[in-house]
């Protein structure tokens, strides 16, 4: 064997102190990672059924079955914890919400789209409690600060959503003019509402939404 493959087969045999530090540093992010992941997923769950201001440490530990102690470390502080929540939840809502609709054609369709997907998303709760954010942005709508921040990103985005959809069907005269930042309003606090009646049991309520989105709708003559 030359010296060269002895050489490479000693390589392949070792490795340095500082690749395995590496590795091992790599594999306790990726387990951080996830239980970041996991323990902001329940958090949201919780805090859909009983409000951010009800998550704690402790009681998370205790759902999960991990240390207060751990918990503390990947989070610091209960308002990093409510914050990774607010992030988890504004995900799993587009994943839910979102995403599904993006191959419809902009416009009505879309915002059909849309509320049919928000409809399933409150008919069939991604959240425990229902809608995250009809649970948490009356909470902390007079509470300033980083949550309360991240709440509003949220909503603010979410009508923006609605906008958009409003203003394409205008532009491309599928519908008559109105004033849209009015309109996109006016759904948002209907889908509020409906979120509210659903929990109380009112089978009727999505059918209600549809009826105020179709009247917005109407085709320009």
């Amino acid at each position: 064997m030359s010296e060269q493959a002895q050489q490479s087969g000693s390589d392949a045999g070792i490795r340095s102190p500082e690749r395995t530090d590496t590795a091992v540093s790599d594999q306790r992010l990726l387990r951080g990672a996830r239980a970041r992941r996991t323990i902001a997923r329940h958090a949201v769950n919780v805090a859909s059924l009983e409000g951010l201001n009800g998550l704690s440490i402790g009681r998370l530990a205790t759902d999960l079955g991990l240390s207060k102690s751990g918990i503390q470390t990947l989070f610091g502080t209960k308002e990093n914890l409510q914050l990774a929540a607010v992030e988890s939840a504004g995900e799993q809502f587009t994943e839910a919400v979102v995403h599904p609709v993006q191959a419809v054609p902009h416009g009505a369709a879309r915002l059909r789209a849309l509320i049919e997907r928000w409809i399933s998303y409150v008919e069939t709760p991604v959240f425990a409690g229902g809608c995250f954010w009809g649970a948490n942005l009356p909470d902390f709508d007079s509470r300033p600060g980083k949550v309360r921040n991240a709440l509003s990103r949220h909503h603010q985005d979410w009508l923006a959503l609605i906008a958009g959809e409003l203003q394409h069907a205008i532009d491309t005269g599928e519908i008559a003019d109105l004033d849209i930042d009015l309109v996109a309003f006016q759904i948002d606090a209907v889908l509020t509402a409906a979120n509210t009646a659903v929990r109380l049991g009112d089978n009727d309520a999505v059918n209600k939404v549809r009826r105020v989105v179709d009247g917005f709708l109407t085709p320009r003559h």
